[in-house]
């Protein structure tokens, strides 16, 4: 399949204070994470479907769809983006797809990257989510700017869904049908999909991050798995992660293979006495080292550890203190949001 590319030049974000940890001036290393992104641009990955795509993937620099079929209706958008900055991108490159406005917004999941930029397509556009998902949503609010509280959020009220489902919906745009498909607990406790099957096309929201390291903290690992198991079973020809890289049905195979590492680094951990961090330190990460952000093992293996003593799936750990256990993994080095 042939995919176009329009780039579309972001405006360039104000680097954020470290959210956790801290580093020496002047170290390359450093300055390469804090260097402006590359810009966001639209794929079109089928026809009448394309991907809003945020380089370089890493921490709230998050992926959308515009599905605008054959153009009968207006166009539909999975996910809202984080800034007001790449939300007013975003409603650009949606504007330059279709001459209406977006009137159905899917948000993915409840982690704010996904769905602060929803005050900017609503009135005019319906925000639909999984049940669950809204209930965290507005338990939560905001509270991801408090990680960053840097970067340049700007002036986005936090608007909730007004139409939820259970399980399934189907929703029509142009003459295709987009089936929403919550898959319970994986990256969160409540991530839905969205899957043309006419064209073969995933949404896949955070349950898959091509390029990137998986993130369940908030999730599962158990259930991150049987989610790629369903995912499989649809036969997607092109995915579009919730961030990285537009990718094939081969970054399902990757993301199995790394969180069955993770499980059995936390079986072994376990069984040597030693904390998910001191677990982390020890493990060579091999070609997982070449996914973007790394440090989320040590996330990842919190909820593994979780999993191995037989607590339930939302079992709730606190994101704080594993944000800085990721940072000291690091090396101390902050953790960057560059939305």
């Amino acid at each position: 399949m042939t995919a176009s590319v329009t780039r579309t030049p972001p405006p360039t974000p104000a680097d954020p204070p470290a959210a956790a940890g801290t580093t020496a001036a002047g170290d390359p290393a450093v300055e390469a994470r804090q260097a402006a992104p590359d810009p966001p641009y639209t794929q079109a990955v089928a026809d009448g479907v394309h991907a809003f795509v945020q380089p370089d993937g890493g921490w709230c620099l998050s992926n959308a769809g515009i599905v605008v079929g054959d153009g009968t209706t207006p166009p539909a958008l999975i996910d809202t983006a984080a800034t007001e900055a790449r939300v007013r991108l975003l409603q650009a490159a949606t504007s330059r797809l279709a001459p209406d406005p977006p009137r159905i917004v899917v948000n993915t999941h409840h982690h704010g990257d996904h769905h602060f930029g929803n005050a900017l397509f609503t009135p005019t556009a319906t925000v639909v989510a999984s049940a669950a998902t809204r209930a965290v949503m507005a338990e939560k609010g905001t509270a991801l700017r408090q990680v960053w509280p840097g970067t340049p959020w700007g002036d986005l009220e936090l608007v909730l869904p007004t139409v939820t489902f259970e399980e399934r919906l189907t929703l029509h745009v142009g003459g295709l049908r987009v089936e929403l498909i919550d898959l319970g607990t994986a990256h969160t406790v409540s991530d839905t999909v969205a899957w043309l099957p006419e064209r073969r096309v995933l949404f896949a929201g955070d349950v898959l991050l091509p390029g990137c390291t998986p993130f369940v903290l908030m999730g599962s690992v158990s259930g991150s798995l049987a989610a790629v198991e369903r995912l499989r079973a649809l036969g997607p020809e092109v995915v579009v992660g919730g961030h990285g890289p537009v990718a094939g049905p081969e970054v399902l195979d990757a993301t199995e293979e790394y969180l069955r590492w993770v499980r059995r680094l936390a079986a072994r951990g376990v069984a040597d006495g030693l904390s998910p961090y001191e677990t982390a330190v020890r493990a060579d990460l091999g070609a997982f080292a070449e996914l973007r952000d790394p440090e989320r093992l040590v996330a990842n293996l919190h909820r593994a550890y979780a999993e191995e003593a037989g607590r339930p799936l939302d079992h709730q750990i606190r994101s704080g203190p594993v944000f800085q256990e990721m940072a000291r993994w690091g090396g101390g080095r902050p953790l960057i949001c560059r939305a």
